[in-house]
């Protein structure tokens, strides 16, 4: 029998399968799409709203998101103008809609002044009837950018989770991350949050970082778990290209530093089961003390998901679309103003994406439910694809067979040396043509 390396690969960490397909398989259309009619067949009853902000206040050495550091007050008004065009544009297309989620992301949304949030969150209450007491909502910030005011104004709005990237509580490993940011500021910022917030906090933290030990990885994870985050998310850390790091380092992740990152990944799983948190993916701990309140039920496999803002996608059934992808500043700052410059009109209409056949839709959910840790639901596929998953994927087979994965009358689940692999897996399962695209686009 064949060895995981001998089908997989040797390399655990290769690429982070958060999303299916990857933007990179997008391409402009020969002729821009209409939206409303591509809305109007969709449920619009169950979708997740995303709104991206594109501006941070560094970039990061490991970051190949979307986002422009340090852009001038003129920049930032025109483009949030832009986003409420687009908000109301959407508003007319979409309505009647029910969204079961609602996330500010970036970029770092945080960036944003208190007033600025707020003439957002008060368009979409308006044009959407957005209320976050009743749709859980996750904001994403960052220790530089959040303060008394802005916290004290989300909890306000009754934001459900903020999200917050630590991801080392040592000075000279976030310089190692090409991101300075004193320890000092990072516990001034939990502190905030933890006094006044209600919310759910949840910390990103990396493994992988050069310099990193055993000992200075276990640190970090202790100084997070002094503020009793209700979740933690743990990235390997990725070089990807055009990023600040890949210029300083043109290896990519050698095979010395993936046995060390596994077992940093291995010490942290350890030590968060041991605190009483519960493993939901790869990269995922909730405690199991949190409490959720009841809220709407959303499915990723299933359900669409409206983006606004440049570098936001959307999903429908069969199609996913959003504006140019890139991760050099000079491509991104021209994807902002093209978008700060689009009419009502131009909203109404995509010319980006990739269409999704059964097959790929059938892997997409696939992929989205596997690598979770609650695996795949063998009844909830074959009513959404009238037909059997193992007939459709063979290959899962092979995951058995290698005891990556394993099998119920319920569902298949990743083991868990398949779930420290989840990365590797993802992205063994992307189809031939959606990787074909992928390498054949060009990053700028």
């Amino acid at each position: 029998m064949p060895s995981v390396e001998e089908v997989l690969g040797t390399e655990i960490y290769r690429a982070y399968a958060y999303s299916y397909p990857h933007k990179s398989a997008y391409r402009a259309l020969s002729k821009p799409m209409k939206l409303q009619p591509l809305w109007a067949s969709e449920k619009r009853d169950s979708l997740f709203l995303y709104v991206h902000i594109p501006y941070c206040q560094m970039r990061c050495g490991f970051c190949n998101l979307f986002t422009l550091v340090r852009p001038n007050d003129r920049q930032v008004e025109v483009y949030l103008e832009a986003l409420l065009r687009q908000i109301e544009t959407y508003a007319a297309l979409l309505n009647p809609v029910r969204f079961a989620r609602f996330a500010l992301g970036g970029g770092t949304p945080t960036f944003l002044t208190q007033p600025q949030l707020q003439r957002l969150m008060e368009a979409l209450n308006h044009h959407f009837n957005l209320n976050l007491h009743d749709t859980p909502a996750t904001i994403e910030c960052s220790p530089g950018t959040i303060d008394q005011e802005k916290v004290t104004y989300l909890n306000s709005l009754g934001t459900r989770r903020l999200s917050i990237g630590i991801q080392s509580f040592i000075e000279q490993e976030t310089r190692n991350l090409a991101r300075p940011q004193p320890p000092a500021e990072a516990h001034a910022a939990l502190e905030t949050i933890r006094t006044y917030s209600s919310s759910e906090l949840n910390v990103d933290l990396i493994y992988g970082i050069d310099g990193q030990t055993e000992q200075s990885w276990r640190y970090s994870i202790d100084s997070a778990l002094n503020y009793q985050p209700d979740e933690l998310y743990l990235y390997p850390l990725y070089i990807r290209k055009l990023t600040g790091l890949d210029k300083i380092k043109k290896d990519r992740i050698a095979s010395d530093r993936q046995s060390h990152m596994l077992k940093l990944y291995r010490l942290a799983r350890g030590q968060l089961l041991d605190a009483g948190y519960e493993q939901v993916s790869m990269r995922m701990f909730r405690r199991q003390t949190a409490t959720s309140a009841q809220q709407p039920i959303y499915s990723c496999q299933q359900d669409g998901m409206v983006g606004l803002g440049a570098g936001a996608r959307s999903y429908t059934r069969n199609f996913h679309y959003s504006s140019e992808y890139a991760v050099g500043r000079h491509d991104i700052k021209s994807i902002i103003e093209h978008y700060s410059q689009m009419t009502a009109d131009d909203f109404r209409y995509a010319g980006y994406g990739v269409t999704l056949d059964e097959k790929e839709r059938q892997r997409r959910f696939v992929i989205q439910s596997l690598l979770l840790a609650e695996g795949l639901s063998l009844h909830q596929y074959t009513e959404t694809f009238n037909s059997q998953v193992t007939n459709d994927m063979p290959e899962l087979a092979v995951l058995s067979e290698l005891g990556l994965t394993q099998t119920s009358d319920l569902d298949i689940r990743l083991t868990e040396a398949g779930l420290e692999r989840a990365d590797m897996i993802g992205d063994w399962l992307i189809s031939k043509d959606i990787r074909q695209r992928m390498q054949g686009f060009e990053l700028r």
